[in-house]
């Protein structure tokens, strides 16, 4: 973990971050996190988002069973998939398609469906040591729009947790500033003994996106 923290601190002082006013292609083209990505095997930059949520809050250990919710194209399930090692389980789900990834059970479905938690805790054979989410609503461009898309998205993934959880267990999803996070953070709260959040440096400058981390779900 060491070794990411250097190379992040590397990254953010070579300045290469694009601002806003760049199209998206060209953007990628040249996100260090992206080439770094590509460069070390991670299915996408966002891999990196999830090493220094891990490396802040100790939050995977081997042996844990995960389920990664809205996993495509499956960046964060690689990350687990090294730290939980051959004695863990990952389930990831997403609507999309997914490749193959090594220590890791694929399915393609809707986390909404009522049958979805009972599916998922049959394959991991026990219920989860952690639920995680870099899930994001589709955009329209409207930003209170997208805000309360993305708030309902994670309130979804905050009850599905709660149900498919261990007690002690951990929530950690993506959300977006603006406004209306902190009556979602209220309802974690009530379940969770420690909420925080985490913006790590991997996250785009201009993004609102921040990590809602929840450790240790209430008996």
């Amino acid at each position: 973990m060491t070794q990411f923290r250097n190379k992040v601190t590397m990254l953010k002082k070579g300045g290469r971050y694009k601002n806003s006013s760049h199209q998206w292609l060209s953007r990628q083209l040249n996100d260090p996190f992206v080439i770094m990505a590509k460069r070390e095997g991670y299915k996408s930059r966002a891999a990196y988002k999830l090493l220094e949520i891990h490396e802040k809050f100790h939050l995977l250990k081997p042996g844990m069973k995960l389920i990664d919710l809205g996993a495509a194209p499956g960046g964060w399930s690689q990350v687990a998939a090294k730290i939980v090692g051959e004695s863990g389980k990952i389930v990831a789900i997403d609507l999309l398609p997914m490749d193959p990834i090594p220590g890791v059970m694929i399915t393609q479905l809707d986390f909404y469906e009522e049958s979805a938690p009972s599916v998922i805790t049959q394959m991991l054979g026990d219920k989860a040591n952690v639920v995680m989410s870099d899930m994001a609503a589709n955009t329209t461009g409207h930003t209170p729009t997208d805000h309360l898309r993305i708030m309902d998205l994670c309130e979804r993934s905050f009850n599905f947790a709660v149900n498919v959880l261990k007690p002690g267990g951990h929530f950690v999803a993506k959300i977006l500033r603006g406004g209306t996070e902190n009556e979602l953070l209220m309802k974690v709260k009530q379940k969770f003994s420690l909420v925080k959040h985490f913006k790590p440096k991997s996250s785009r400058a201009d993004s609102t996106e921040i990590y809602l981390v929840a450790l240790g779900l209430k008996d």
